[in-house]
């Protein structure tokens, strides 16, 4: 064991029963989720039922496929819930683990005195067994966490874990995840696909209402509907057989300001000339 591994110790105890047998205690046992086995941001250790498992940086493709799933979800989080990466957390008694992505509630659970249990999570799957993923869903489950996603890099699928069934639910592609904590229903195609990823969060960020995006939106209406009117006013003029100059034409063609396009369409309809539409004092 080198110096690092010496600095620290472990206070989850070893087992000497199968890996596949879970001793999952009752709610009432449960420790306090900031309670931690391991610490955060010195090891990169995790305690799954007990055991030390070492959470290793990934490759690619699994590390793009982590930043994805932080864009999209982070994005579709409604008001007064927060997304989070790596979030450690205590599962049970001899286990301490960290989702990849997850949401959950802001501010201070009154029950518990700590934050909020994670409601939704990710786990981006690449090279870690499938055995172990699914001994870390039950886990969660049984805590509290209401719904558990896997994005499986090789296969390029998503996944819902189902307690009824004990096993992973694949997603169609074209599907949809709804859920009270995600201000629109979250495209299963969009965890998956770049380009769809990009589609996904500019239509969440208008369902919050983003005021960078109602402002470009109100520009883009008002750019709009001052083309149409100087499209309006030229064809006026056109019409009646009054000579429009091309400093006029571009005079009129520059304009933005609606409430004056407004008056110059009035006044196209009577105008001897152009300058008589144009004219301001």
């Amino acid at each position: 064991m080198d110096d690092h591994r010496r600095a620290y110790s472990l206070k989850a105890p070893g087992l000497t029963r199968s890996s596949s047998a879970l001793r999952l205690p009752g709610r009432d046992s449960f420790p306090s989720v900031e309670d931690h086995l391991v610490e955060a941001e010195v090891t990169r250790d995790e305690i799954i039922g007990g055991r030390r498992v070492v959470a290793m940086p990934a490759h690619r493709p699994h590390a793009t496929q982590h930043t994805r799933l932080d864009y999209v979800v982070d994005a579709h989080v409604v008001p007064g819930y927060e997304a989070a990466t790596d979030l450690l957390t205590r599962h049970d008694e001899d286990s301490d683990f960290a989702s990849d992505t997850c949401v959950s509630k802001e501010g201070v659970d009154p029950a518990t005195g700590v934050r909020y249990l994670e409601e939704i999570v990710f786990e981006v799957v690449s090279e870690q067994n499938e055995r172990l993923v699914t001994e870390k869903a039950v886990r969660m489950h049984s805590r509290g966490v209401r719904r558990i996603f896997t994005i499986w890099v090789k296969g390029q699928r998503v996944c819902e874990w189902s307690p009824e069934s004990q096993s992973w639910r694949p997603l169609a592609a074209d599907s949809q995840i709804e859920d009270p904590c995600l201000v629109k229903p979250l495209a299963v195609a969009a965890l998956l696909d770049a380009a769809t990823a990009d589609d996904a969060v500019l239509e969440a960020l208008v369902a919050k209402g983003n005021p960078a995006y109602r402002k470009r939106e109100a520009a883009a209406e008002a750019k709009g509907r001052a083309e149409a009117m100087t499209d309006s006013i030229l064809k006026i003029l056109e019409t009646r057989g009054v000579a429009v100059s091309p400093a006029e034409r571009q005079q009129i063609l520059r304009c933005r300001d609606l409430e004056r396009l407004d008056r110059w369409l009035r006044r196209a309809i009577l105008a001897a000339t152009t300058a008589e539409v144009t004219s301001e004092p």
